[in-house]
C-alpha cells in the first residue's frame, strides 16, 4: 500500500500504465491473498479445459498484478519468463468455453512458432550474455570451478558436482555453450535436428535442476521444450499418451478472426522481442530508438531478455544475521534454506522459491546501503514481527525480540569428501567482518 501511495502523486494517471496491477483497487493482505487464490483457480480450470484462453489471461493478469508490487522479490527471470510464456500461450489456446479434445483445430503454425521463438531467445540469450559480458571465467571455460559453490542456494548434488575434476568442468562448459549457442538454430528444422535440440535443452535443464535450486524456472523451460516434439513422436515414445490425448482434428482450422488476431499480435511481439535479443548482442551500442521502443513494453514484463550468470561470482559471501540482548553475546537467526550451519547438507526445495533466502544472496554481492529492504528486515526482527519471523526457520529469541541486531559477513566454501566423512561438515567459512553495524530501535 505504501509503495503505491508513493507512486500515486508523481505518476498521476500514468500510474496505471507504469505499474499495471489490480492492487490499485486495494493493497490489503486480503486482496493479495485473493489474487493468489484467483491464480490457482484459473490454473485449475485451465487444466480442466474450461475456457483455456480466458483462464490463461486471468492467470497472466493476476501474476502481473503481484509482480508489479512485489518489487525486488518478484523480479527474477523466472517471473518474467512465466509472464511471457503465459502471454504467448493465450495465442495457442482455444477461446471456446469447453473445447472438446480431438474435435478442436490444432494450434496454428504461428502460435507454435511463437513458442519456439521464445525458447530460442531463452537459450541463445543465455549463451550470448556469458560471452558479451567479457567475464574472464566464461571465456577461459573455468566458470564451473566456482558455479556450484557460489550459486544462490545449491543442492547436495551441487556439492558432488563441485568435486569433479577440473578437466570435466571445462568440458561441461564447452557442452553448455554448444547447447545454448548452436542447438537453438536447430529449431527452424523439423524431425531429427529439432529432436536433437529438444534432447540437449532437456539435458541442460535437468542438470541445472538437480545441482541448484531455481524454483520453477527449469520446470517452465522444460514445458517450453515439449512442443518441439510432434504428436506422433510423443505417442510413439510414450504409448499411454495415445489413449489420454486424442489427436486434434487436423482438417479443421481456427476461426478466421483468431488467425487475423494472432498474425497482428505476432507482428508486434516478434519485432519487440527481437529488439530485446538485439540489445543483448549490441550491448552499449544499442540505438536510442530501439531502447525507447522496448521501454514501452517493460511495465508489462511480458517481452523480456534472458540470461542468468552473465558474470560468474568467484567467492561466496554469506550474511549471518545475529541478535543480542546485551551487545556481548550474539545468537544467529537461522534461515530455512540458505547456508548457515556448516554441518547441514544443502537441500532441494523446488518448485518452491524462497524469495527472502534468494535476496540475501543478492544483498551479499553489494552493501546494506544499496539494499534498503534489508534494513527494513532487520527492523522487523527488532520489533519481533510474526509475519517476518515466519519466513525463518529458527528465532533465537522466542520470548521477546533482542535489543540489538547486526549482520556479519562470512566467506563460505564447500569442503571436500575427506572432511565431510571425518567431521560431517559440508561447508567451511571465514569471517570477513561486519556487513551492517549494530542497530537498535529508537525509543
Amino acid at each position: 500500500s505504501s509503495y503505491l501511495e508513493m507512486l500515486n502523486e508523481p505518476l498521476g494517471a500514468w500510474r496505471y500504465y507504469q505499474v499495471p496491477t489490480l492492487c490499485w483497487i486495494s493493497g490489503s493482505n486480503a486482496f493479495l491473498h485473493g489474487l493468489c487464490i484467483g491464480g490457482v483457480a484459473a490454473s485449475l480450470l485451465m487444466v480442466l479445459n474450461v475456457a483455456p484462453a480466458l483462464m490463461l489471461f486471468f492467470a497472466w493478469l493476476f501474476y502481473l498484478s503481484l509482480a508489479g508490487v512485489g518489487q525486488e522479490f518478484l523480479q527474477f527471470q523466472w517471473d518474467t519468463l512465466l509472464l511471457e510464456t503465459g502471454l504467448i500461450s493465450i495465442a495457442a489456446a482455444s477461446w471456446r468455453g469447453w473445447p472438446r479434445r480431438g474435435v478442436e483445430a490444432p494450434p496454428s503454425r504461428v502460435a507454435m512458432a511463437l513458442n519456439r521463438w521464445l525458447l530460442f531467445r531463452l537459450m541463445f540469450g543465455s549463451g550470448v550474455v556469458k560471452l558479451a559480458s567479457g567475464d574472464a571465467t566464461w571465456r577461459s571455460l573455468t566458470a564451473l570451478f566456482y558455479h556450484y559453490e557460489t550459486q544462490p542456494i545449491p543442492t547436495w548434488l551441487g556439492w558432488c558436482a563441485h568435486q569433479l575434476p577440473h578437466g570435466f568442468q571445462i568440458f561441461s562448459v564447452i557442452v553448455m555453450f554448444g547447447i545454448e549457442l548452436v542447438l537453438p538454430f536447430f529449431l527452424v528444422f523439423r524431425g531429427p535436428l529439432r529432436h536433437a535440440a529438444f534432447g540437449g535443452f532437456m539435458l541442460l535443464q535437468v542438470l541445472i535442476l538437480v545441482t541448484g535450486n531455481y524454483g520453477f524456472f527449469n520446470l517452465l523451460a522444460i514445458a517450453l521444450c515439449i512442443p518441439l516434439l510432434e504428436d506422433a513422436a510423443l505417442r510413439r515414445w510414450i504409448p499411454p499418451l495415445a489413449n489420454c490425448f486424442p489427436m486434434a482434428a487436423e482438417s479443421k482450422q481456427e476461426p478466421r478472426w483468431k488467425r487475423y488476431a494472432l498474425v497482428a499480435f505476432a507482428g508486434i511481439y516478434i519485432p519487440l522481442s527481437g529488439m530485446e535479443l538485439g540489445s543483448q548482442l549490441l550491448q552499449h551500442r544499442t540505438p536510442r530508438w530501439m531502447i525507447t521502443s522496448m521501454e514501452w513494453t517493460h511495465p508489462f514484463e511480458s517481452v523480456n531478455r534472458y540470461g542468468l550468470f552473465a558474470v560468474m561470482t568467484t567467492s561466496r559471501r554469506e550474511i549471518i544475521v545475529e541478535g543480542s540482548r546485551d551487545g556481548e553475546t550474539w545468537e544467529p537467526y537461522l534461515f530455512r534454506w540458505k547456508p548457515v550451519n556448516l554441518n547441514e547438507a544443502p537441500r532441494f526445495m523446488g518448485p518452491h522459491m524462497p524469495r527472502l533466502d534468494w535476496q540475501m544472496w543478492f544483498a551479499a554481492l553489494g552493501s546494506y546501503q544499496n539494499n534498503p529492504w534489508f534494513v527494513s528486515f532487520l527492523g522487523k526482527l527488532l520489533e519481533g514481527s510474526p509475519d517476518v519471523l515466519e519466513l525463518l526457520r529458527k528465532n533465537p529469541f522466542p520470548q521477546s525480540p533482542p535489543k540489538y541486531i547486526r549482520a556479519v559477513v562470512y566467506e563460505y566454501h564447500f569442503t571436500n569428501g575427506q572432511r565431510l566423512i571425518q567431521e560431517g561438515a559440508w561447508w567451511r567459512r571465514e569471517m570477513k567482518g561486519l556487513y551492517c553495524p549494530v542497530l537498535t530501535l529508537r525509543e
